[in-house]
Parts: structure tokens; C-alpha cells; sequence
């Protein structure tokens, strides 16, 4: 399988260029990310514990579903890819989007888009992906993320933390 190409940006959000996956984050580029929050009817969040094969963040729970744009991909085509290829879910109704947040250590240098939806499950898990995935209470991630940040991965505390406070 050959490397992803990603696309690299500037401060602005704007194309400059593309190079290698590793190259990408081994120098610290700029580039660009979706993270989707999956709801259930209960309120409950579907979360993911990364492959321990991932070459970053192994082995931690991350959001329902992200991954990096491809190159020329907007940031809505994306998400419903990931979606797809990471949960297996083919969406019925419209992605919401939530908030933009601007490449920052926090996000590895990723632009990244916020989304959600609402989904009763079940899920098709990536095994590559995803080793497992479960639901929880939004205040039990709340808690655990104050409790155990290290549980998680660092993009996903960032955004978390963003979420329950808007």
C-alpha cells in the first residue's frame, strides 16, 4: 500500500502544497481532519479505542469517527467517508457541523472540522481502525477525561473539552 499524500496549508486554512503522511507529521505541516461525534436516541456517545497498530495515539479512545482529508477532499466529503470506512455507517440524514478548530499542537497541526450525527448502531468496526468501541454518558466522558486525559487521544480531549463548554 503505497503513503497517503496529504494535503499541506498555510495559517489560513489554504492549500500550499502536498507531501507524504510521515513527512507530514514527522515535520509538523499544517494539514487537515474531521472528527465525527456519533449520538445515540439516549443522548450517549459512541466512542472508538484505536488500533494499537495506529502510528499515533495507539491504543486510546478517540471520537466515534476521524481521519485526515485526502488530497483536493473537502472537509464534508470526509467525514462521511470516514464514517464509512471506519464504523461502517452510511448516513440517512445530514452530518451537523459543530466548529471549526484552527492547527494547533493540541490537534497535531490539523485543521479540524466538528461534526455530528445520530446513529443507533451497530457498527461495522475497521479492524485495522479500531480495536473496539462502546457508548457512554457525556458526563462519564466529561469525568474521565478530567480524571484520565492520558486515556485518551490529545485531539480528542481538546475538542471534548470545546464541546461541553459551548
Amino acid at each position: 500500500m503505497s503513503e497517503e499524500i496529504f494535503d499541506v496549508v498555510n495559517e489560513r486554512d489554504e492549500v500550499i502544497g502536498q507531501m507524504p503522511r510521515k513527512q507530514v507529521h514527522r515535520e509538523g505541516h499544517k494539514h487537515r481532519a474531521i472528527h465525527v461525534l456519533v449520538f445515540n436516541s439516549r443522548g450517549q456517545v459512541f466512542l472508538q479505542k484505536r488500533s494499537m497498530s495506529k502510528d499515533t495515539f495507539p491504543g486510546v479512545w478517540d471520537s466515534s469517527s476521524s481521519g485526515h482529508l485526502d488530497t483536493g477532499e473537502d472537509y464534508d466529503a470526509c467525514a462521511i467517508r470516514e464514517l464509512r470506512e471506519e464504523i461502517g455507517l452510511v448516513l440517512a440524514a445530514e452530518l451537523k457541523r459543530l466548529f471549526k478548530i484552527g492547527a494547533c499542537e493540541d490537534t497535531g497541526q490539523e485543521f479540524v472540522w466538528v461534526y455530528r450525527c445520530e446513529s443507533e448502531g451497530p457498527f461495522v468496526l475497521h479492524p485495522e481502525e479500531i480495536e473496539r468501541g462502546d457508548w457512554f454518558a457525556p458526563e462519564q466522558v466529561t469525568k474521565w477525561v478530567a480524571e484520565k486525559p492520558q486515556d485518551f487521544a490529545r485531539a480528542f480531549v481538546f475538542i471534548w473539552r470545546r464541546l461541553m463548554d459551548s
